[in-house]
């Protein structure tokens, strides 16, 4: 009984152990040293006219299509609660963080108090992305995050014109 107990033992730290270097080479490969600090206030060019989401091998991915003029620009930042622009009311949001993108714009890309902006069910970060409002020449977007997680930010140029404002939410720290 003894012998059974202990080859147990010794075959159950054997599994154990062979899963973490599968662990640590899976978080390895996914560098995502961004940070959760606020990113943004660049300028960007172009009235934002669509929104869409990805899922990416170590991160979820939103992006905001714009083309025209815009001269403020965008934050993003982890906020305690997301509230629509000019009212004030609360934007309940699903997830243990809240992602507020606030961008400088012509209107927003997409109904500006919608709920469920995008379908994200099935993400591995993302639970909600919603319409927060579009007041004054400014739209809010919150994003529903399972976690505090790192983001980064940035832009590339759209085809035809225009730029493409990226945001990616890590899947782990």
């Amino acid at each position: 009984m003894r012998r059974l107990f202990g080859g147990l033992l010794v075959l159950g730290m054997t599994a154990t152990l062979a899963g973490v270097p599968g662990v640590s080479m899976s978080a390895a490969g996914c560098s995502t040293n961004w940070g959760s600090s606020p990113k943004g206030s660049r300028p960007l060019e172009g009235a934002y006219e669509s929104l869409r989401t990805g899922r990416e091998t170590c991160y979820d991915r939103l992006v905001l299509e714009a083309a025209g003029t815009i001269d403020n620009g965008y934050m993003i930042e982890y906020v305690d609660q997301v509230y629509r622009d000019g009212s004030g009311h609360l934007v309940p949001l699903r997830g243990g963080a809240k992602l507020r993108i606030f961008v400088a714009a012509d209107g927003p890309p997409g109904p500006k108090d919608s709920p469920e902006m995008a379908n994200v069910s099935g993400y591995t970060t993302f639970r909600q992305v919603a319409g927060a409002g579009w007041f004054e020449g400014q739209f809010t977007i919150g994003v529903g995050v399972r976690a505090r997680l790192p983001f980064r930010v940035f832009t590339l140029p759209r085809d035809g014109g225009g730029t493409r404002l990226i945001i990616d939410v890590a899947h782990h720290w």
